[in-house]
């Protein structure tokens, strides 16, 4: 399953140098860091579908280019603080910024990355595009603050886990596509469907990345890694809920005391399998993919909708 980059190759080149000025800075540790940051970016998923909702709606145009920015700017943001309060040496197989310059200054980059964001976009006027990601912010927050909330009284309610991905994943795919949607075409109707669209595929996209930690094969995270600290995903929820009083007891008592044994979190990762787990996790995110689908088969066929419809395809099938 590759992803769609021949279509937008020419923005995502643009896009590169847009970013790197967008980061850069005077302080020259600072710029430092931000280096070592552009270096190491990922696949670039959520600018692709800044681009990809973009071009389906209209055209790509310096807004679009500045949407992309902001979006990046954010997740990195929240992916430095993540790797502060989860305590995260690694991130994508380099060194983390925490682990390289510690607390302090992750905390401080963090925040200098969401300042960054929000001059980019009140500079040039972008209000709407402010607005749109801002609400992706707070609601991301509340998601990681009601994921801990829940870890510690292991809640077993399938709704608070949908709450829970909704926030903290879904909600910046969903701000993604409406930000390149509304900057193509400043059209509300359009973005708020494209922001539907990008709410589906960021549910499925969690569920995807929590299957992986009941994968076998080298995920590039450890497996049982969510037992460990105590995060109910769907697979878990289901199983507790469909396990006899006995295991759920046992299954629930590892997790709260016992979840640094790697024999007993073997134990939960077999208890799931057993009890279809997996499989109905798996008919969950496909369901929400189907979804996504219909969402963008109401827009006329094109290149570029077959190669969304590939990025969809894409974050389900990914194998890490």
């Amino acid at each position: 399953m590759r992803l769609p980059v021949h279509l937008i190759e020419e923005e995502l080149r643009i896009f590169e140098v847009k970013f790197k000025e967008a980061v850069s800075s005077q302080v020259s540790m600072l710029d430092r860091i931000m280096r070592y940051i552009v270096k190491r970016k990922g696949k670039q998923l959520r600018p692709m579908f800044v681009f990809l909702s973009a071009r389906l709606c209209g055209t790509v145009n310096e807004s679009t280019y500045r949407a992309a920015s902001l979006v990046e700017l954010l997740h990195t943001a929240t992916l430095v603080h993540d790797d502060v309060v989860d305590d995260a040496a690694e991130r994508r197989g380099f060194f983390s910024v925490y682990a390289l310059w510690k607390n302090k200054i992750s905390v401080l980059v963090g925040d200098y990355l969401l300042a960054k964001g929000l001059l980019l976009s009140l500079d040039n006027n972008d209000f709407r595009i402010l607005q749109l990601l801002s609400e992706a912010v707070r609601k991301m927050s509340e998601g990681e603050l009601l994921q801990l909330e829940k870890s510690r009284t292991l809640n077993l309610d399938e709704s608070v886990y949908f709450d829970i991905i909704s926030g903290k994943t879904a909600s910046l795919l969903s701000a993604a596509c409406a930000a390149g949607a509304y900057s193509a075409s400043t059209d509300e109707n359009l973005a708020q469907r494209m922001g539907l669209f990008g709410e589906k595929v960021g549910i499925a996209f969690q569920i995807k990345d929590d299957l992986f930690d009941y994968a076998s094969e080298n995920v590039g995270k450890p497996t049982g890694n969510d037992i460990q600290e105590k995060k109910l995903t769907l697979p878990l929820i289901y199983t507790l809920n469909n396990a006899d009083k006995a295991t759920r007891r046992r299954l629930i008592y590892i997790i709260k005391n016992e979840n640094r044994d790697k024999r007993k979190v073997q134990y939960v990762l077999d208890a799931v399998q057993q009890h279809q787990g997996i499989r109905y996790t798996q008919e969950k995110m496909q369901a929400y993919k189907k979804e996504a689908l219909d969402l963008l088969a109401t827009f006329p066929d094109s290149p570029v909708r077959a190669g969304f419809a590939d990025l969809v395809n894409y974050v389900t099938d990914r194998r890490y």
